[in-house]
């Protein structure tokens, strides 16, 4: 038990968030073994990411040195797409049902219409090229945030923006399990007349191509709703980018005057270029509000925990 402590008490909270999510995906895989493809290889893949964030955690801890130290934080970039992979492989086998009648009625009870169709009227060429690169560098919002903590050498704060990203992001898997969906491009509009129904300028084409494969949508499917993720509610692209608003104003970084109307142009986008109903929006919110919320607590509570191995505690 004393060295089952001092192995976890080398973690820190954003590890505690991996190795805990990890053990839930490996326990799902065992329970529904039968409907799963490839789960055995799935349960290997998550053990060994478990046993990866015990090593880095336990180096950095050891040598303390930059090397290590920028492993430690830029390991779980890597395993947001991984896990968003696996998730491929779990949801439909295991929900089998889509949710997007649920989403279509909410809308139209609270709009009395398809926003999506309605924003179609004052759509633009050159709005959809700018609002289809923003809504593409999503991914890379957290890495600018971190990259400016890093850069100021504030640790702890950055300690906290990765856990609050990291946890953001594994509870939004929560709630593409529990209401799948694949989103307003495939069940109110044309998914392969989107480039002709609302068309871009130079990049918007390929910027489409490369989120449909990261989507796992093979090119040139037939039917390309029977293979696109179930990833609409909440809408991860709007929870994760007000967490990291929220983050840039909360730790006063210089980066909150850059994400704050990119961060708002992005979250209309999802919307606009036809990736998300509103009620997403407003799912992703909530879930916003709750992780950050939640997460304030966990991460204190941990902080405390590590205060044993004379780790300096901030509370947030």
């Amino acid at each position: 038990m004393n060295l089952l402590k001092s192995f976890l008490y080398k973690l820190k909270a954003f590890d505690l968030v991996v190795v805990v999510f990890y053990l839930f995906l490996i326990l799902i895989n065992l329970i529904f073994n039968y409907d799963v493809e490839h789960w055995f290889l799935w349960v290997l893949i998550n053990l060994f990411i478990i046993c990866l964030t015990f090593t880095i955690a336990y180096f950095e801890y050891k040598h303390d040195s930059k090397f290590w130290r920028i492993v430690h934080y830029w390991y779980i970039a890597p395993l947001i797409l991984l896990t968003f992979k696996e998730l491929y492989y779990l949801i439909e086998p295991i929900r089998q049902h889509d949710y997007d009648w649920l989403f279509i009625d909410i809308d139209r009870w609270l709009f009395g219409t398809d926003v999506a169709a309605f924003l179609l009227k004052y759509s633009s060429p050159l709005l959809t090229e700018i609002l289809q690169i923003i809504y593409s560098s999503f991914y890379l919002l957290p890495i600018i945030l971190g990259l400016t903590l890093l850069k100021d050498k504030r640790y702890v704060a950055l300690d906290y923006a990765v856990f609050s990203i990291i946890y953001g992001f594994y509870l939004s898997y929560l709630g593409y399990f529990a209401l799948p969906g694949i989103g307003p491009r495939f069940t109110l509009h044309s998914f392969t007349c989107l480039n002709q129904q609302l068309p871009g300028l130079y990049f918007t084409p390929f910027l489409r191509k490369f989120l449909d494969a990261a989507e796992s949508i093979p090119i040139g499917a037939k039917n390309p709703a029977a293979f696109v993720q179930r990833d609409v509610f909440p809408s991860g692209h709007t929870m994760i980018t007000l967490i990291v608003m929220y983050l840039s104003v909360k730790l006063k970084s210089r980066s909150r005057y850059f994400f704050i109307p990119v961060g708002s142009l992005l979250i209309f986008s999802t919307v606009y270029l036809w990736y998300h109903y509103v009620i997403d929006l407003f799912g992703g919110l909530v879930f916003m509000i709750f992780s950050i919320w939640s997460g304030k607590y966990i991460f204190n509570w941990w902080r405390r925990e590590l205060e044993q191995e004379e780790f300096e505690y901030d509370k947030f």
